[in-house]
């Protein structure tokens, strides 16, 4: 397809604006598509401009794009094993001029590939498959099986991962189910990411947690801090909260 984004997009394939005027992404018709967890995640982090960011479990590359005004004169990297989401996520960069601040790597959390060196970042985030391959529908080759069950490495995976890449002292940053926490805080604390900052998710104010974000610190010592919950919608219907307007920059979903 040509036209306002040149040979960007592919006759399967649609590009989003993320916010009017701003950032856009491609994504795929039928595949896997965005959900509102990287923008929870981009804005609940903080990044050091100059620093060196690593995200496990790329996909689209929706977080790098959004983390990339942080980042300054740093770096990203996105880490994807499915192939054809990193050549989409690799155009979105080209697409949005950000060839200087990001790039993808294909390769598997699990044996890390030498594009990545290790223990010289100062942020590592992902936003990991949470489903187990035994739970639900999985359609191998699927973007959205692979997405969001552990076909291609668990939680224990992600966060080890996170270690290996990390300085001495950097942060690992994740958005994950609140039911699996005490599986994700004992992990984070086996592979010395000592958890320091914990905030809720809630679709509602009257609704119980349904995701929380975690953040660890590398060879950190003690001392967690549960900061204020975050409530996406206000009311019952599907109108965002104020902050989550302020987070998404929109006001439908």
């Amino acid at each position: 397809m040509t036209g306002a984004y040149g040979e960007s997009l592919l006759a399967e394939e649609t590009i989003e604006e993320l916010s009017p005027g701003g950032l856009c992404i491609i994504q795929a018709r039928q595949g896997y598509r965005y959900s509102l967890d990287p923008f929870l995640l981009a804005d609940f982090v903080d990044v050091v401009s100059g620093g060196q960011v690593a995200d496990l479990g790329a996909g689209s590359g929706l977080l790098p794009l959004l983390l990339a005004a942080k980042v300054g004169s740093g770096r990203i990297v996105g880490l994807e094993i499915q192939e054809a989401m990193v050549e989409r996520a690799r155009r979105t960069v080209d697409l949005n001029r950000l060839q200087g601040t990001i790039s993808l790597v294909q390769g598997d959390v699990r044996r890390l590939p030498q594009e990545l060196p290790r223990a010289c970042h100062d942020l590592v985030v992902t936003n990991p498959p949470y489903r187990s391959p035994a739970s639900g529908r999985i359609s191998h080759g699927d973007e959205r099986s692979a997405a969001r069950h552990e076909l291609n490495g668990g939680l224990a995976d992600f966060v080890a991962a996170g270690r290996k890449l990390l300085k001495d002292g950097g942060r690992f940053a994740v958005i994950f189910p609140v039911e699996r926490l005490v599986e994700l805080l004992t992990g984070m604390r086996e592979e010395r990411l000592e958890p320091k900052r914990l905030r809720m998710v809630h679709s509602r104010r009257d609704d119980s947690a349904s995701l929380v974000l975690a953040e660890g610190r590398k060879n950190g010592r003690g001392g967690l801090t549960v900061e204020p919950p975050l409530f996406v919608y206000e009311g019952e219907g599907r109108s965002y909260s104020a902050e989550m307007q302020k987070i998404r920059g929109t006001t439908v979903f």
